[in-house]
């Protein structure tokens, strides 16, 4: 179970909280499978989203979970909010707890925006992506979607090609895989590839054939327009042809291993349309397990807080 108040990072989980989300996963899986989609585990609880950056998954998945649980969800248009008028984070967040809600889910363009949120909130804080730095729900979802195929992620080769650099999905891929055994092979253009990444633990490939041979499971990353500052790459057909999957790519993997992809899909870009909608897809089962995998972290977030009756924020120790 979690033993704090945010959930910012995998990189602050243990292996066995982060397999205690997972279970917890499946679990609620089964309430948003089943006819009626309703329980009041979380009624009388508040969940507000709050996205400085465009999102449709991830928003809407936490808004569904909060809902299939029983909680009132806001959510905060922030092109429509104070933010405009120039309210800084922090503000906004003290504005919010005024207001006596549980949960804040936030995406910024800013790494560490969720953490500096936390320090001076009592509501958990859950972070939605944060620049290049961490997504760990994506992340939790994507290792939900693997452990229900192969029942275990240990020992799982693991291939991730892309925009590696700008991806926060990847980084957090990358903390949660090898804390639950898995190995992580990694393909970008040189312009696209973190430096020393390597340190963490990640197999640096030269060749999308090193990196897809033998895989167990294929992720493709979106390519990053919106967080580069020049052209990486010289066009989309040449990224496509060098660096996306195809059949003939995909072929080099385990027989029916999945393939998985964050979305939105550039179509024919990093996948073609065949492997997207191909019968190794898994990307519309990633958005399913994307609702119960925030279902169960909601569900732990509250239950810490009904166990601890005082947390500490920048500002000292208040009750929740």
């Amino acid at each position: 179970m979690l033993s704090q108040k945010d959930l910012l990072g995998l990189k602050d989980l243990t292996a066995e909280q982060i397999l205690s989300l997972i279970d917890g996963a499946f679990e609620c899986k089964k309430l948003l499978l089943s006819d009626c989609k309703k329980s009041d585990e979380l009624k009388g609880k508040t969940l507000v989203t709050l996205f400085y950056e465009n999102s449709t998954r991830t928003r809407t998945s936490f808004e569904l979970a909060g809902k299939y649980l029983g909680a009132n969800e806001v959510n905060i248009s922030v092109a429509a909010s104070s933010v405009q008028k120039g309210e800084t984070l922090i503000d906004t967040g003290r504005t919010l707890d005024a207001m006596k809600i549980d949960f804040i889910v936030i995406r910024h363009s800013m790494a560490g925006a969720p953490a500096l949120l936390a320090k001076n909130v009592k509501a958990s804080v859950i972070n939605g992506g944060d620049g290049m730095h961490e997504h760990p729900t994506q992340a939790l979802l994507d290792m939900v979607t693997l452990k229900e195929k192969y029942g275990t992620l240990s020992g799982l080769k693991v291939a991730i090609l892309g925009d590696i650099k700008h991806s926060r999905v990847a980084m957090s891929n990358l903390i949660g895989l090898k804390k639950l055994g898995s190995e992580v092979y990694l393909y970008a253009p040189a312009t696209m590839l973190p430096k020393d990444i390597d340190k963490l633990g990640a197999h640096v490939c030269r060749s999308r054939e090193e990196a897809v041979e033998g895989a167990d499971a294929v992720m493709g990353l979106r390519i990053q327009l919106e967080r580069m500052n020049g052209g990486l790459f010289p066009s989309l057909g040449e990224y496509a042809r060098y660096y996306g999957v195809n059949d003939n790519i995909l072929a080099l993997a385990k027989k029916g291993a999945p393939v998985l992809h964050p979305g939105p899909v550039n179509r024919g870009v990093e996948l073609t349309p065949q492997v997207i909608d191909g019968a190794q897809s898994l990307i519309n089962e990633q958005v399913t397990n994307g609702v119960a995998v925030r279902m169960s972290i909601l569900k732990q977030l509250a239950a810490f807080r009904a166990a601890n009756g005082a947390v500490k924020t920048a500002n000292g120790e208040k009750n929740i």
